[in-house]
């Protein structure tokens, strides 16, 4: 973009200026959204996203300088008027999922109206990353996490038997000899599914030079995250059973969370490295 001294000045001032009413009408969704971040622990990764989002888009600041332009305010007004649209329809339902995803669209028309389509295109995927800041909706997480319980005691048991362990299941709970441990929510696997999937993100986004390889290792981070909890249940169990319950509720109930995120992310290494061996070989 060619302008002279006073044109980016006044540039300038209309990008504050535009910035700032977003954050004048946004404000109070922003402080719900930090809220939660601080009294919900499954969503306590909620700090970092905009702190990675910003570290991306200052880690590739010359090209986007290099691509700002003035060829984005139709594409960019439409976005921010559907923007506006979700946050008004939201706000008269209080349906603050749709609230919050209604910051994240406008944010990004206003990046196209004011920097151009080739910056914003450049641009989606730290943009569009924020989304991994907002909470699921309760009645999404609660009927989600009951059939995840239910899938890691259910694996657990069977691994558990097949090692020649006695173990019965009983809905959420496993039995063992003088012992019953209970799959509760919190191990269900979707706290460390959510925080890994934005992990996955970020990983298949430096890690592989295409989308479709990206997409795989992103998508892969479901499974993974999956394996990485029953590996958690499965060690808790046979803690109890070997050595001792109270061993299992206090130290490594509290060491195999830790472990989650070191198994997955050991995982996703693995995995992503095989997906380059084959990226070279074709």
């Amino acid at each position: 973009m060619t302008a002279s001294s006073t044109d980016k000045f006044k540039l300038t001032f209309y990008h504050y200026l535009a910035f700032g009413l977003f954050m004048a009408l946004y404000l109070q969704v922003l402080i719900g959204l930090v809220g939660e971040w601080y009294n919900d622990d499954n969503y306590s990764h909620g700090f970092l996203i905009p702190l990675v989002t910003g570290y991306l888009l200052w880690k590739k600041r010359d090209k986007l300088k290099s691509l700002i332009s003035s060829d984005g305010a139709n594409w960019g007004l439409v976005i921010i008027l559907f923007g506006m649209t979700v946050f008004v329809l939201a706000n008269a339902m209080a349906e603050y999922f749709t609230l919050r995803c209604s910051l994240i669209i406008t944010l990004y028309g206003l990046v196209w109206y004011l920097f151009g389509r080739r910056f914003a295109l450049e641009a989606w995927f730290e943009l569009l990353y924020l989304f991994f800041m907002v909470p699921l909706p309760y009645v999404i997480y609660y009927t989600m996490t009951f059939p995840m319980q239910l899938f890691a005691t259910k694996v657990t048991v069977k691994i558990l038997t097949g090692i020649g362990m006695s173990a019965v299941q009983q809905g959420n709970i496993i039995h063992l000899p003088g012992y019953s441990l209970e799959v509760a929510e919190a191990c269900s696997g979707l706290r460390s599914l959510i925080s890994l999937l934005a992990l996955g993100a970020i990983y298949a986004r430096m890690t592989q030079n295409d989308l479709p390889r990206q997409l795989i290792l992103f998508l892969s981070t479901i499974p993974i995250a999956i394996a990485a909890n029953i590996f958690r249940v499965l060690f808790t169990a046979i803690g109890a059973y070997t050595i001792s319950r109270e061993l299992a509720e206090e130290f490594l109930h509290e060491l195999s969370g830790m472990m989650v995120f070191i198994v997955a992310f050991i995982m996703m290494l693995i995995w992503g490295a095989i997906i380059k061996i084959g990226r070279k070989k074709a």
